[in-house]
């Protein structure tokens, strides 16, 4: 089935450069001039990406965003946010979103971008490298890209779980903000607040302290380590394919 985008962005050449791009990446888009359109249009035909400009006339881009996170199936969020909003940036991340572009962007980039999210968040059935791991009461299965705590099911946006996985699959390794957003976002250059903001978000969700966490260790001077709780676990699940991608300084 074909993805559907919604596109919110109050300046009308930018819905039109982005819809084309979309179309022609044979994506069905809608568009919203404003947040409260943008959200008459999420509740009449449910988007499975929403391109979400920052700064919008009547209910901003930060409450459109938290508002389509709080509902049912929530769509993958990419903000588009300009380069001096740093700030609202990191609420956007901290609210959800998935991935953001900066403005002034390139529409194929941001095409890329959506593409990539959807991916992440619908793969394939028997997707090659799929895998279960399982520490004390987390269970996260990304094969059938669900995450579960004491048997209960963990909301995570696509980034988090991806995150989330990618560090369990890890455990015991040191990694590098610039390492996190190369081997899990797939970026060669970003913002590193950006895996800041979802180790964050993690520990709020798995850890039963996030002020001491146990689970995700910050190193400091050098980044993250994922802990099992069975020091056994270190080795990794049996028959997984955890190879760690060499020649990345930190």
């Amino acid at each position: 089935m074909t993805a559907r985008v919604l596109v919110v962005d109050d300046d009308a050449t930018v819905r039109d450069v982005v819809a084309r791009y979309l179309g022609d990446a044979g994506y069905r888009v809608d568009l919203a001039a404003d947040g409260d359109d943008a959200l008459r249009a999420a509740a009449a035909a449910r988007p499975d990406a929403v391109v979400l400009d920052l700064m919008l006339p009547t209910t901003d881009g930060l409450d459109v965003c938290r508002a389509l996170r709080a509902g049912p199936s929530p769509p993958a969020i990419v903000m588009l946010t300009a380069l001096g909003e740093e700030d609202d940036r990191i609420r956007g991340l901290e609210l959800g979103a998935d991935d953001y572009v900066t403005k002034p962007f390139s529409p194929r980039e941001l095409v890329l971008r959506i593409g990539s999210v959807l991916r992440r968040s619908s793969p394939p059935a028997g997707a090659a490298g799929a895998a279960v791991h399982v520490d004390g009461d987390l269970r996260v299965d990304t094969g059938a890209r669900r995450a579960t705590l004491g048997g209960e099911a963990l909301a995570l946006t696509t980034r988090e779980f991806d995150l989330l996985a990618f560090l369990v699959a890890h455990p015991g390794h040191a990694f590098t903000r610039a390492e996190l957003l190369a081997l899990v976002w797939g970026w060669e250059f970003g913002d590193q607040s950006t895996v800041t903001v979802h180790v964050r978000r993690l520990r709020e969700k798995i850890e039963a302290d996030p002020t001491h966490p146990r689970r995700i260790a910050t190193i400091w001077g050098t980044g993250y380590r994922y802990d099992p709780a069975d020091p056994a676990d270190a080795a990794g699940p049996a028959g997984s394919d955890a190879a760690i991608p060499t020649g990345r300084g930190g």
